[in-house]
């Protein structure tokens, strides 16, 4: 452990300006207008992972954005960690919520402000600089290979065709993530699994134009109603889920899994502030952790319809549209889930609007055994680190291709993030700390050293 603090000791401020050159890089998947930096960055991690020390380091095409592959071989009979990450990050808007610019990260109270800071530049960038580490103090382990995408903001459509046709080349005995959070510093956390997703737009239409509302309000079903009215049946009065056969295929915690869960260190007073929130929502008779991590839930993630510009505009609007996640738990799936909520959707539409479903993207809900050799290895990593044993929490969000590498590749993954719940992951001023990011420097090594040993 003292040759990884002494080496992260030596090299702070470089290992700090080269995430800050990887944050510069606008990589926004989402939007076209932003393809050159998206392609830039993927230059920037190719380039990173040579010097790290990485072999046969390949910009991977795709139909979409590439993905940078690389990796370390030292004995083929040595066991071998697949590093998962991604280098695309969320659209900055709204800009004028930003206290600095999005894409010049600023340093306030040890804390890095910048779009992707944690989800997921900072994050996999500490796997990049670990591989460096033990390479330059020649520890590394095990054999290690590196998949860094460009697309998990947007649904990782072309991961799953890339994995199915190098299912050779990405061979390994576990895959290594970071792209989940901790519960503080204070207290590791290991992550024992994640929800899945079915993301979808709904759009509702009345009138064949915009009316002038004085003319033909009262006489014609104004669409932004009508969708506020569909989506406010979505839940009871105890936040429960409408849709008939929804909870189905859940699978209910067992009272020593809830006691379990429930364990963990909870400030709600804090919680809240930090929120600032009176009280919390959720589903009757389940606690902050249940309703965040085992629970399916169904959120409005933006509505748009008629005139918001400045001033007034009288208008009675043609078409209201909105966008709806459902994070999933074990058993459910995706593709079932979106059947049922379209089915249903359609099934409440009233006669005088037209209602349409558009399916955009989905992923399965997937747990981590805690028995595995490599979860013995992150814990032992982590306990080493911080000096205390992690605690096992389940994620609320969702990474679909967790379940992809089950499946195709037949590998279960290690879910070691080092984020915080208050990073502001996907809102304005998201930001990473610093502490965190050089403490995931200082204890992925030792993941690589303790799943080599126990492997054996």
């Amino acid at each position: 452990m003292q040759h990884i603090k002494q080496y992260v000791e030596q090299n702070k401020q470089r290992l700090l300006d080269e995430l800050f050159d990887l944050l510069r890089l606008a990589s926004v998947s989402a939007d076209p207008k932003y393809k050159p930096e998206v392609l830039k960055t993927a230059d920037y991690v190719a380039a990173k992972l040579r010097d790290a020390g990485a072999d046969n380091v390949e910009i991977c095409q795709t139909a979409g954005y590439p993905i940078v592959y690389g990796e370390k071989i030292i004995d083929a009979s040595k066991p071998t960690v697949l590093v998962y990450g991604h280098y695309d990050v969320q659209p900055p808007d709204p800009l004028e919520l930003w206290k600095t610019p999005p894409f010049e990260p600023t340093v306030r109270d040890g804390k890095i402000y910048a779009r992707g800071a944690c989800d997921d530049k900072g994050q996999f960038y500490m796997h990049v600089k670990a591989f460096e580490l033990m390479m330059q103090t020649g520890t590394l382990p095990c054999n290690i290979k590196f998949m860094i995408e460009g697309e998990e903001e947007v649904g990782s459509s072309n991961l799953g065709i890339f994995v199915k046709a190098n299912k050779e080349k990405l061979k390994a005995d576990v895959v290594l993530i970071s792209d989940t959070s901790m519960i503080s510093m204070e207290h590791p956390s290991l992550e024992t699994g994640l929800r899945g997703l079915s993301y979808l737009e709904v759009e509702v239409t009345g009138p064949n134009r915009d009316l002038h509302s004085g003319v033909y309000g009262g006489a014609v079903a104004n669409p932004i109603t009508i969708l506020a009215q569909m989506i406010a049946s979505l839940h009871d009065e105890n936040n429960h889920i409408t849709i008939p056969g929804f909870y189905n295929d859940v699978v209910p915690l067992s009272e020593a899994e809830r006691k379990a869960l429930n364990s963990a260190p909870y400030d709600e007073a804090g919680y809240k502030q930090d929120l600032d929130v009176a009280e919390l929502w959720g589903e009757k008779g389940y606690s902050t952790f249940e309703r965040t991590g085992t629970r399916p839930t169904l959120e409005l993630n933006g509505i748009w319809g008629g005139y918001i510009g400045e001033g007034a505009k009288t208008v009675l609007p043609s078409k209201a549209n909105a966008k709806i996640s459902m994070r999933l738990v074990p058993n459910q799936t995706s593709d079932a889930i979106t059947k049922l909520f379209t089915d249903h959707f359609l099934s409440i539409a009233p006669p005088y609007v037209k209602v349409k479903v558009t399916p955009h993207h989905g992923g399965e809900p997937a747990v981590t055994p805690t028995d595995s050799v490599a979860y013995r290895a992150a814990q032992k990593a982590i306990a080493e680190s911080f000096g205390k044993e992690p605690i096992p929490t389940r994620g609320g969000g969702s990474i679909p291709i967790v379940a992809l590498f089950e499946a195709e590749l037949g590998l279960k993954t290690v879910l070691m993030g080092f984020g915080l719940d208050s990073d502001a992951l996907h809102s304005p001023n998201e930001k990473y700390d610093i502490y965190n990011y050089y403490k995931g420097i200082e204890t992925i090594p030792l993941f690589h050293k303790y799943f080599a040993e126990l492997s054996n």
